[in-house]
């Protein structure tokens, strides 16, 4: 049974697997990807490698656990600011955050999302949907004006998951069809028409 690591050696070792694991999911695929591949990467032996993996699943799914710690991460330092800020500005800063997240160290999160849909365990996006909330839910004590908006959670599900998916998508693009600053003031009008028009609605109301 692969053992978890308990010393630091043991867990450089580790990280280093995990890093070789992206560095060959942007060379070979997912499915060219071997723990052959991802041992000479790392420089050590397969026998090395199966201390801690039992396979090259269980190296994905590290690799999957450790991007959406760096999300979160990301998120986390960023909330006392954008809450206090005007909602198109929020979302924009959020959006060229996530952009760098992505491509910083050679895009290799951003290869990995653009081959995210062919690994298991989706559930665990939970910790970013978390804390994606519970920014939702900080911006709008800052702002409770906003809370005269109906459907609160539904639209921001929408809006976070679509906006997501839509830099991932652009960003692995080879030539899309528009720049990335186009796109993110497309989300960003998107975001202040949708609140417009609902605090428009709730004034009638």
């Amino acid at each position: 049974m692969p053992r978890k690591p308990q010393q630091q050696r043991a867990k450089a070792t580790v990280d280093s697997i995990v890093e070789a694991g992206f560095i060959c999911l942007g060379r070979y695929g997912i499915e060219g990807s071997t723990t052959r591949h991802i041992a000479d990467v790392a420089g050590i032996s397969v026998g090395s490698l199966y201390e801690y993996f039992a396979n090259k699943q269980e190296v994905m799914d590290a690799m999957y656990q450790r991007v959406v710690a760096d999300v979160v991460a990301m998120i986390q330092p960023l909330t006392p600011k954008l809450v206090k800020m005007d909602i198109r500005e929020a979302v924009r800063t959020l959006l060229y955050e996530f952009r760098e997240l992505l491509t910083r160290d050679d895009g290799r999160y951003l290869k990995y999302a653009g081959q995210a849909v062919n690994i298991a365990h989706r559930d665990n996006l939970e910790p970013i949907n978390k804390i994606l909330m519970d920014l939702v839910v900080q911006y709008v004590m800052h702002h409770p004006e906003v809370m005269k908006m109906q459907n609160i959670p539904v639209m921001s599900y929408i809006v976070i998951n679509g906006g997501m998916f839509s830099v991932i998508r652009h960003l692995g693009e080879t030539s899309p069809m528009i720049t990335f600053d186009q796109l993110a003031e497309g989300l960003v009008d998107m975001v202040g028409h949708i609140v417009d028009g609902e605090m428009r609605k709730a004034e009638k109301a």
